[in-house]
C-alpha cells in the first residue's frame, strides 16, 4: 500500500534538530556534573534525570500548562513575540530537548568521569589551555560515550508518543509524527497503514542499536 512519508520525514527532521541541539547544551552540561563538587550537584543530576523515570504524560502535561496560552511561558512568548509553542514544531522541539536530555547528557557524563585526572594535567603541562585540553584531549577520549549518548537520543527522540501527543497533538505536516501516525491509523482500525509505519520505525531502531553497539567496538580496539 501507498504510504504517506509525511510523518516519517517530520520524525526524521525532529530527531536530527533535537539531537544536534542536545549535542551543543549536553556536552558541557555532562562536563560539569562530571567535576561539579557542590553539595547542588545531587539536586541538579536528578532533574537532568527525572525524564529518565516520569511517566511522559505528565511531563507533556506540564509542559502543555508552561507553553499554552495561559501559561507562564506561552503567554509571553505569544504577547511579546509572536511565538506560539504548543501544538507546532518548535514546541516539538523543546519538548524533545527537555525529554531526550537525560539520554545525551548521562553517557557523555560517564565517559567523562572515567577518564584519569591525569589525562587533563598532562595536557595542562604540556603547554595547553583549559579550552584547548577539552577540545584536543578529553572530547577524543570519550568518543565511543559521545557516539552512544548521540544514538540513543536519536533513536529515543523517533520513538517519542506522550510528550509529542501533549504538545503537538496530531497536525499534519505539522506536529503528526511516525509515532502518532501510528496511533491514528489504529484509532481508524487501519491496521495494514499502521503496520507499515511500525515495521520501517522497528527496522529503524534495530539499525541504530547495531550500528552503535559495532561504531563502539570498533573505536574500544583502536583504543
Amino acid at each position: 500500500m501507498d504510504i504517506n512519508w509525511q510523518p516519517l520525514y517530520l520524525t526524521a527532521k525532529l530527531a536530527i534538530v533535537t539531537t544536534l541541539i542536545l549535542l551543543l547544551i549536553g556536552i558541557p552540561i555532562a562536563y560539569a556534573l562530571s567535576v561539579w563538587k557542590s553539595r547542588f550537584k545531587l539536586l541538579v543530576q536528578t532533574l537532568v534525570s527525572m525524564p529518565l523515570v516520569l511517566p511522559p504524560t505528565v511531563l507533556g502535561f506540564y509542559l502543555l500548562l508552561a507553553f499554552g496560552r495561559d501559561g507562564w511561558l506561552g503567554s509571553r512568548l505569544e504577547s511579546w513575540f509572536d511565538i506560539r509553542l504548543v501544538f507546532s514544531f518548535e514546541g516539538l522541539v523543546i519538548a524533545s530537548i527537555i525529554y531526550s536530555l537525560p539520554f545525551m547528557v548521562n553517557p557523555i557524563q560517564s565517559g567523562f568521569q572515567s577518564l584519569p585526572a591525569s589525562l587533563h594535567e598532562a595536557a595542562q603541562t604540556l603547554g595547553k589551555s583549559h579550552l584547548s585540553s577539552f577540545f584536543h584531549v578529553l572530547l577524543p577520549n570519550i568518543k565511543p560515550a559521545i557516539i552512544t549518548a548521540t544514538v540513543v537520543t536519536f533513536a529515543h527522540t523517533i520513538g517519542e508518543f506522550g510528550v509529542v501527543l501533549m504538545i503537538g497533538g496530531s497536525i499534519p505536516a505539522e506536529t503528526r509524527v511516525a509515532s502518532i501516525a501510528i496511533y491514528d491509523e489504529v484509532e481508524a482500525l487501519n491496521f495494514a497503514a499502521a503496520h507499515s509505519y511500525a515495521l520501517i520505525l522497528f527496522v529503524l531502531a534495530f539499525v541504530i542499536l547495531l550500528s552503535v553497539y559495532l561504531l563502539n567496538r570498533e573505536n574500544l580496539r583502536a583504543f
